[in-house]
């Protein structure tokens, strides 16, 4: 649909929205779109509310291009990407009114990030082993995602320059090309060194990026994922451990240690305090365990 490539214009130029957060609202606004040419309804701009009610049905009823049932965070994610469509549509003057402001977003089950005990969490950061360049890498990139709470894409974007070693800080370009100063402890500071020092000029004295595959190239997302399950194998870690576990266990810690909210949202780079707040509840939800099992009358 040619005005679905308005919209996403819309999106990159006047939210800056990242090249990954468009795609997932172009595929999501695809999938909107075979649900429209089923109905035979060629343009947007006919469409009407009982259409998008019955659209959030027929999401329901439907695989997705992996074979499976949309759980309810996909139906939920998808038809507020269909309402932002509408919504731009009925703002940019191309149809009298929003077809989609009286269709409510279906609620999805919040799912609470999984994070790591702070003895799962050592057991981890201590895994690689050796003085050897890889063994270096490894223990500062597993330092630097738990000591700065860094996305996988932020870690893997981060250049040499980005790091300033005096202060213990990082400089972070995070979603919407937007940058954020993280600090970042002593421990990581210690294992970043020792890689800048005695590991990575023995792969890539040239290259700009952090960190480095054994080619000498900018490690990759699926590289770091990799190294990160790894390492949480020979520790023999029962949870699902990935890059991402690091940053929640990140969040969940620093709360559990009395840390404001307000500033757990900026060393996150989140753009709204409520998604920082699901945080809280892990923190919570581990008194109540704790609750149950020690208190007699619980």
């Amino acid at each position: 649909m040619p005005l679905v490539g308005r919209y996403l214009d819309h999106l990159r130029a006047e939210r800056g929205l990242a090249g990954n957060t468009l795609d997932a609202y172009r595929r999501d606004l695809d999938v909107y779109g075979s649900y429209l040419a089923e109905r035979d309804i060629s343009d947007p701009r006919q469409v009407l509310a009982d259409d998008i009610e019955a659209f959030v049905g027929w999401l329901r009823s439907r695989t997705s291009a992996r074979g499976r049932p949309y759980a309810p965070s996909s139906v939920a994610r998808i038809v507020v990407a269909v309402r932002g469509f509408h919504r731009f549509l009925a703002r940019e003057g191309l149809v009298e009114e929003d077809a989609a402001a009286a269709v409510g977003t279906p609620r999805a089950d919040r799912a609470l990030p999984k994070a790591l005990s702070l003895d799962q969490v050592e057991q981890l950061l201590a895994a690689p082993v050796g003085d050897e360049a890889r063994g270096l890498r490894d223990r500062a990139m597993l330092e630097l995602l738990y000591g700065a709470g860094l996305r996988i894409t932020e870690l893997t974007s981060l250049d040499v320059d980005d790091v300033d070693e005096t202060d213990r800080l990082v400089r972070v370009h995070g979603k919407g090309d937007k940058q954020r100063i993280v600090p970042y402890g002593e421990v990581a500071g210690r294992a970043i060194e020792r890689w800048l020092v005695s590991g990575r000029p023995t792969l890539s004295p040239s290259s700009p990026a952090l960190f480095v595959n054994a080619r000498g190239d900018r490690l990759s997302r699926q590289g770091v994922w990799k190294i990160v399950r790894r390492h949480a194998e020979r520790v023999e870690l029962d949870a699902e451990v990935s890059p991402h576990t690091l940053r929640h266990s990140f969040a969940t810690h620093l709360l559990d240690g009395g840390a404001d909210v307000r500033a757990v949202q900026e060393l996150l780079g989140h753009a709204s305090v409520t998604t920082t707040q699901i945080y809280t509840l892990v923190s919570r939800q581990a008194l109540r365990e704790v609750y149950e099992r020690a208190h007699p009358r619980a």
